[in-house]
C-alpha cells in the first residue's frame, strides 16, 4: 500500500537532515525560525548547553489600526521612544540579475518587525553573530523578512 508524504513530513525531514549539520554555540547561537499560519516565531539556542537565550514571537508586538487601513506593530510595554513601528516597509533583495525593492505588508511587514525585535534583544545580551536555521521552510516570504529584519537590526549570518 502507498502512501502520499505530505507538506509537514517534507520540511520535517528537511529540518532534520538540515539540522543534523548545523549547531549553536553561546558565542553563536543557532536563530531558529517557526511559521505558522496566523503566527511566527524566533529563538536563539545555545545547543551545546541545550538553552534558550531569546525567544521573539509576533505575539510580543502591539498590533493597531492606522488611517491608512495598514496596521502598525509596536513592542509591547515599551517606551513610545523604543518600539519598533512597521507600517509598511521595504526591504532590498539581491539576486543574480541584481536588486530589486519589495514592499512588506500583513503577515511579511510582522515577520520584519519581529527579525527586527530578536536583534534588539540579542544585542543588549551581547550576541553579534548567529547561525540562521530556517526550519526546513523556504527562504521566501516571512522567513526571508524575517531574516531581512534581523540583518538590518544588527544581527550578523
Amino acid at each position: 500500500m502507498m502512501f502520499k508524504i505530505t507538506k509537514i513530513q517534507k520540511r520535517l525531514r528537511r529540518h532534520h537532515r538540515v539540522r543534523a549539520k548545523i549547531s549553536g554555540t553561546k558565542e553563536c547561537p543557532r536563530l531558529c525560525v517557526f511559521r505558522s499560519n496566523q503566527h511566527i516565531y524566533a529563538q536563539l539556542i545555545d545547543d551545546v548547553a541545550g538553552k534558550t537565550l531569546v525567544a521573539v514571537s509576533d505575539l510580543d508586538l502591539d498590533k493597531s489600526k492606522t488611517e491608512d487601513g495598514g496596521v502598525s506593530r509596536t513592542i509591547k510595554n515599551q517606551k513610545p521612544k523604543m518600539a519598533i513601528a512597521i507600517g509598511s516597509s521595504k526591504i532590498q533583495i539581491k539576486n543574480k540579475k541584481g536588486t530589486k525593492e519589495i514592499e512588506l505588508k500583513g503577515k511579511s511587514a510582522t515577520a520584519f518587525a519581529v527579525g527586527k525585535l530578536i536583534a534588539e534583544k540579542s544585542l543588549s545580551k551581547k550576541i553579534k553573530q548567529v547561525i540562521f536555521d530556517r526550519g526546513g521552510y523556504l527562504y521566501h516570504g516571512r522567513v526571508m523578512a524575517l531574516a531581512q529584519g534581523a540583518r538590518s537590526g544588527g544581527l550578523k549570518f
